[in-house]
């Protein structure tokens, strides 16, 4: 990675986590989230996020009129209100404007920004309010929680696929059928992953579903989200919001639709910050490739079972591990060349 193609040098997430910024209550749901788990670590704001959602999830009771404690249920556009505020908090800590979307056609560039889901429009559809608007939709779930915190960290490549959401829909309007772009597109978005290497060959590996030479023998040099190594030279990034979600309770069969993306070895010396703000420009720029084939599909994106991840789940230090035929098939292998 030549010297000039490296990010813009961002500050540490420095939080003053006071969850008293936003008001509100949830629901005990949110309390289950380990914010300690690998998965989330490269999230934007995660202190912020991870002390005010465990803040107000864990409010029992307030006083009624004659100071008796009561018991009180969740309160409404908490979420929206906890995103829009961590937003806020990364665009100060940056130094820069608040992120916006990608126009397509006449629209112009609109500031992101998290609102209730009472602002969506009736009959309008989702990704073409946010594309005209700005505005994301959010309601108070662990989906949109999720959701919310991959627009914190891929900015870019969400207003990207967002685009890509335009485009379909001015063609062929909004129906049942979504096509093979737009299906590509809800696939990534909802369960993908991205593989960072700067060892062409963990890459490829992944890609023909040999499970020994990527995520086995190669175990040394994939990055620990616990104890980063600026040797590392692998290391695995969920972009997919509903599998976060699913990871609430982790099981061995989830499988993420990953994409690969090779780097140099520099980019693992980087601080977590840096090395996210790069990867949301790389990882646009090849959604942006890969959308705009003729041919694109789903097939595309590679199987990964994702608690195979080396550091992901302790289970997998020992190698037997990947011996569950069940969940690391033998997929779609490459065919040698002749």
């Amino acid at each position: 990675m030549p010297a000039s193609d490296l990010p813009a040098k961002p500050n540490p997430d420095t939080d003053n986590n006071d969850p008293s910024i936003v008001k509100g209550t949830l629901d005990k749901s949110f309390a289950d989230i380990d914010w300690q788990a690998p998965w989330l670590s490269h999230i934007t704001q995660l202190g912020y996020l991870s002390t005010t959602i465990a803040h107000l999830s864990n409010i029992k009771h307030q006083a009624d009129s004659v100071g008796t404690p009561k018991a009180i249920g969740s309160t409404p556009d908490v979420v929206g209100a906890v995103l829009k505020t961590a937003m806020e908090r990364q665009a100060a800590v940056l130094e820069q404007p608040l992120p916006q979307t990608k126009p397509a056609h006449d629209n112009k560039p609109q500031t992101l920004q998290f609102v209730s889901q009472n602002a969506l429009p009736d009959g309008e559809a989702y990704e073409h309010f946010i594309g005209t608007s700005g505005h994301i939709p959010t309601r108070d779930n662990l989906h949109d929680l999720f959701n919310g915190s991959i627009w914190l960290t891929f900015p870019k490549t969400k207003a990207m696929l967002n685009y890509y959401h335009m485009l379909e829909i001015a063609k062929q309007g909004v129906s049942e059928r979504r096509g093979r772009v737009r299906d590509t597109i809800t696939v990534f978005d909802e369960n993908g992953a991205v593989l960072v290497t700067s060892d062409v060959s963990i890459g490829e590996a992944l890609v023909s579903f040999d499970w020994q030479a990527s995520l086995v023998k190669p175990r040394a040099k994939w990055d620990n989200p616990a104890q980063p190594d600026n040797s590392a030279q692998a290391a695995v990034y969920i972009f997919g919001h509903a599998l976060l979600e699913q990871l609430i309770q982790p099981r061995k069969p989830l499988c993420a639709h990953s994409i690969v993306i090779h780097v140099s070895q520099e980019l693992f010396t980087l601080s977590l910050a840096e090395r996210m703000s790069y990867l949301d420009d790389k990882v646009a720029e090849y959604m942006d490739t890969l959308l705009s084939n003729d041919d694109v599909k789903p097939r595309q994106l590679a199987p990964l079972p994702i608690l195979g991840v080396p550091h992901f789940w302790a289970a997998n230090a020992v190698t037997e591990f990947y011996d569950d035929s069940y969940v690391f098939r033998s997929g779609r292998r490459q065919k040698p060349s002749k």
